[in-house]
């Protein structure tokens, strides 16, 4: 038997058992039977693989969802991983967790002075002003790079900055112009079926999934992103609501 922590979290019990049957049906064609937990540490999804092919069934997974660490001994500096924004420490900068479930989380931090050196050329910006114009909201999925790593009998630190590749995603989003409306809470489908519901094809250009449970929805040129949240809100109680605006970016 495998055990695995998806690269994902979940936000209600009706995800878990979407992501059961996803990879059940994945998988029925193998000797390998899926059974994910029903009560997720953190909201990580954690699954058991066994049979005869369950060696191909982690491979998929590892690289079609992505898997975390086990303990902190897997990380290394300068290695790149995905997680989940934690925390918003102000002043101090960003927690994100990455998965490590020991006996208790363990979480990488971004410094504020790091923050402000990767995103803003190092102008002193408020980390709350930083939020607003990057869309960094509680469970947002992020890239990061581990730069520095404590562990002690006492206290494990990890010091991390944002990897190349978040910062590729953040520099394009800027270069477009274009707003964005980051969902967090819902799938790619959900996600299109909600546009097609409220008849904001025309407003919307694409949908782009930054997990399985966090879509971006890109707007046309001169769509304001604030102004879908009241035609969209209502089928989306439960979710949170984002907004990337390049036209703020002016510092």
């Amino acid at each position: 038997m495998t055990s695995l922590t998806l690269l994902t979290k979940v936000y209600n019990k009706g995800q878990l058992k979407q992501i059961e049957m996803s990879l059940q049906a994945t998988f029925e064609d193998l000797d390998a039977q899926i059974q994910v937990l029903d009560k997720p540490v953190n909201r990580w999804v954690k699954v058991q693989v066994t049979g005869e092919d369950e060696n191909v069934a982690k491979s998929y997974i590892t690289k079609q969802i992505g898997i975390c660490p086990n303990s902190i001994e897997e990380i290394t500096v300068n290695t790149e991983w995905k997680g989940y924004l934690q925390k918003i420490n102000t002043p101090e900068g960003l927690t994100v967790d990455i998965g490590i479930l020991e006996q208790k989380p363990i979480y990488a931090h971004i410094p504020l002075n790091t923050i402000q050196t990767q995103l803003l050329n190092g102008a002193d910006i408020p980390l709350k002003k930083i939020t607003e114009l990057f869309a960094l909201g509680i469970d947002l999925p992020v890239s990061i790079k581990i730069k520095n790593i404590q562990a002690t009998a006492a206290e494990n630190v990890i010091e991390a900055e944002f990897s190349p590749i978040q910062l590729e995603l953040f520099k394009n989003w800027q270069n477009s112009l274009l707003d964005r409306l980051l969902i967090l809470g819902i799938t790619t489908d959900e996600a299109t079926a909600t546009i097609e519901r409220t008849r904001l094809n025309r407003d919307v250009i694409s949908i782009e999934p930054l997990g399985l449970f966090e879509q971006v929805l890109t707007c046309k040129l001169g769509t304001d992103a604030t102004g879908l949240i009241p035609r969209i809100g209502r089928y989306m109680r439960n979710t949170q609501l984002l907004i990337f605006n390049p036209k703020k970016h002016n510092y």
